[in-house]
């Protein structure tokens, strides 16, 4: 699934080529996403109207409209939005085209459909938009994203430290990969009760949050199944990956094997040197 550096790195693809075009017109497949496709306001708000900006909140997109709408997409696990010449032949799982005024063709393609588009009609985005920013969690970037609010999380949480930073009611945007990896150089054992952790802990993870979220977003993303970015070339952090995937692999820091087991339902790689579990 698209991780916050995948879904910013099509935001940046995207909000050049975007700005200041107007969508002449609006075509969808007759396939369901992870909800209707929301026909009915895709005519009235977004056809004939021009995209102002592209903004991002957690892993959704938002494009902004002139008019005041906003256009929300999920990628959910195969999404991936292009721009494409509009005469080129749709693709069997473009479920969502948005016909631009110099030819171009934004695609939304979606092989396993759980992807989700979303409108809000001008006279309630605010409301509709602060409702939805209230149910998502701490941007890593953001200036919320700070030891005494994570130490405030995880008071009374008895929850491991890598299921508090995947809760995206919590921390918002980061999936399996990052978190594994923001755990490994923080050398924190995922497992580790987040309740335990010290604010010097903490520190470490919120600097190592941001530094590996920012590689990834200079890399293009982690491309491990089949992210594409609005171009169509994939991306290339997964080249970077100092534990993910690397089941029995050499750790990178002290040699030790890289351990997988399964939390929450999760594959998780750490090195049981540099991440040891303390109780």
């Amino acid at each position: 699934m698209p991780e916050l550096p995948e879904v910013e790195v099509t935001r940046r693809g995207l909000l050049a080529p975007l700005s200041g075009r107007t969508v002449v017109r609006v075509s969808w497949s007759a396939h369901r996403l992870r909800g209707p496709i929301p026909r009915k306001l895709l005519q009235e708000h977004i056809a004939a109207q021009q995209i102002r900006t592209i903004d991002r909140r957690a892993k959704y997109l938002l494009l902004r409209m002139v008019n005041g709408a906003v256009l929300v997409i999920h990628l959910g696990m195969t999404g991936k939005l292009g721009l494409i010449q509009g005469q080129t032949t749709l693709h069997k799982h473009d479920h969502l085209v948005l016909h631009l005024d110099n030819g171009l063709d934004v695609r939304f393609n979606d092989s396993r459909r759980f992807g989700s588009i979303v409108v809000w009609p001008p006279d309630h985005a605010a409301q509709l938009e602060a409702d939805f920013s209230r149910k998502e969690g701490l941007e890593p970037f953001g200036p919320a994203f700070i030891a005494d609010n994570l130490l405030a999380l995880a008071r009374g949480r008895r929850v491991a430290v890598k299921s508090l930073l995947m809760n995206s009611r919590l921390i918002a945007g980061i999936g399996n990969i990052y978190a594994n990896e923001i755990l490994f150089a923080a050398r924190i054992a995922p497992q580790q009760p987040a309740h335990l952790l010290t604010e010097k802990e903490w520190g470490r993870i919120i600097q190592e949050s941001r530094r590996i979220l920012q590689l990834a977003i200079d890399a293009g993303g982690s491309s491990i199944s089949d992210f594409l970015g609005v171009s169509g070339h994939p991306g290339y952090f997964q080249l970077q990956l100092a534990v993910y995937g690397r089941k029995d692999a050499p750790c990178p820091r002290c040699g030790q094997a890289i351990l997988k087991t399964i939390q929450g339902g999760r594959a998780t790689y750490h090195c049981p040197g540099c991440q040891p579990h303390v109780e």
